[in-house]
């Protein structure tokens, strides 16, 4: 049994027993902790502290809920130096599933008696659902080599998005040290058809319009103002980054007894960082995470076209951002910098003023951290502090508390239809169990999660942002 003890505002402590060499911390009201039957993030959270290397903590950022191996929410650095290991479930299954806000020229108001035409250009020219799909005509060998070494910087040499665009991507667009050698035969196989595509499950695209700010000094940088239209794209590296973390759990967990490595989850299978295995999934992972960036980048291309087409200008990108991802980076420990493998699962990074990673117009105030709700209800735009807590890490949605099969038990199709209506939020494409696995009720207090990030000193709000309609499989 795992002992959760308060341990400080919207704060609580695991004590390492057994083979957690570092303790637990959970971010969280106690309303936000997970409660669902079943549910063993809070044990995830003690497991993850048992691997070799890690660093400070194992942290569990407000809308944790139940993963693969790592919690949903999870957040844990090891450190190369000394046997600090890198394990697919700390990233999971979706490689850089992220999201991307962009801000339009008009306000909902402006806009008002072209939305419904807008909506319906949008449910056209989006790909979302299962299995293939593609705003590209077409991806051969060479272009999908290409997109998985150099990710969105690519896209915009093949015309889809402006330069400008890179300079708001993490990354600049393209992750560093992508191998796309290390990539399987049949990871490309299911990514090849899929890439510009939504998918299913919790991805969407939602047009959205800014509903109260809260910083205006960091709205003003990032060019939010009352009631202008966004839109915030869901997704990430479709059945390309599902195959990479399949084949390098597989391979890690072969491996696993030649590293002199025993974890209490065969889930959370892990390689030191500097093993060949290691080096060899980083590589994957970098690459399935430029396929990421890619997918977003040409969703958002055929967007602005809608929004063209619908004569409502231009669209800006504020920022892209990836929550499923292990990077290295360096952060200070025990008094000394060191170079960390820090995983964030279903967690961002937060990063804060002065960060040189930052592009230039967004630095004196902070990265963004763009945080969906669930569907129907607010968005957040957040910012990373000084003082950020869990390597500069926030979380990255409210968080499930329902399963989806449990969700669709709940709230019936027909009824999450009619409560969106009346609410005013237009929906396209949405099959009935889509819509009922992501109803309102399904996730946690996203509200809530913002306040116990901003209590935590993970991140402060900047601005909300209230859905109009919704484009999801």
């Amino acid at each position: 049994m795992v002992t959760l003890t308060p341990d400080g505002p919207c704060q609580w402590r695991i004590d390492p027993t057994g083979e957690m060499r570092v303790p637990g911390i959970v971010f969280a009201t106690e309303r936000l902790l997970p409660a669902a039957v079943g549910d063993q993030a809070v044990q995830q959270v003690a497991n993850v502290a048992t691997l070799p290397g890690i660093v400070e903590a194992s942290y569990a950022m407000p809308d944790v809920h139940w993963g693969y191996g790592f919690p949903i929410g999870g957040v844990a650095a090891t450190d190369p130096a000394v046997g600090g290991v890198v394990s697919p479930g700390g990233v999971g299954f979706d490689i850089s599933c992220g999201v991307r806000l962009l801000t339009a020229t008009v306000t909902r108001t402006e806009a008002a008696g072209q939305l419904e035409r807008l909506m319906d250009l949008l449910g056209k020219a989006i790909p979302r659902g299962m299995g293939r799909g593609s705003v590209l005509p077409r991806v051969d060998d060479s272009d999908l080599e290409e997109y998985l070494q150099r990710g969105a910087t690519y896209a915009v040499e093949q015309g889809y998005g402006v330069p400008e665009d890179l300079t708001f991507c993490e990354d600049r667009g393209t992750v560093p040290g992508a191998d796309p050698g290390a990539v399987s035969t049949r990871a490309r196989e299911r990514g090849r058809g899929q890439l510009g595509s939504l998918g299913s499950g919790n991805h969407f695209l939602e047009l959205q319009a800014v509903d109260r700010i809260f910083d205006e000094r960091a709205a003003e940088a990032m060019g939010l103002h009352p009631d202008q239209l966004c839109v915030m794209i869901h997704t990430g590296s479709r059945g390309l980054g599902h195959q990479i973390c399949s084949d390098y759990v597989r391979t890690m967990t072969q491996s696993m007894a030649r590293h002199g490595i025993r974890v209490p989850d065969p889930q959370l299978a892990c390689a030191p960082v500097e093993s060949r295995e290691g080096r060899q999934y980083l590589g994957a992972m970098a690459a399935a995470a430029n396929y990421g960036r890619a997918n977003r980048h040409l969703l958002a291309h055929a967007t602005r076209r809608c929004f063209a087409d619908a004569g409502l200008g231009d669209l800006r990108l504020l920022y892209d951002v990836s929550h499923n991802l292990a990077k290295l980076e360096p952060h200070p420990v025990d008094g000394a910098t060191r170079e960390l493998c820090v995983h964030r699962k279903g967690a961002t990074r937060a990063f804060p003023p002065g960060h040189p990673e930052l592009p230039a117009p967004l630095r004196a105030v902070g990265q963004p951290v763009l945080v969906p709700g669930s569907m129907g209800t607010a968005s957040y735009i957040l910012v990373g502090l000084p003082d950020g807590r869990a390597f500069h890490s926030a979380c990255h949605g409210a968080g499930r508390v329902l399963s989806r099969h449990a969700a669709v038990k709940q709230a019936p199709a027909a009824a999450v239809r009619r409560e969106l209506a009346a609410a005013g939020v237009l929906v396209r494409g949405a099959s009935g169990r889509g819509l009922a696995e992501e109803a309102p009720g399904a996730y946690k207090d996203v509200d809530e999660v913002v306040r116990a990030c901003q209590v935590a000193r993970l991140a402060e709000p900047v601005a909300r942002v209230v859905p109009v309609g919704v484009v999801k499989g």
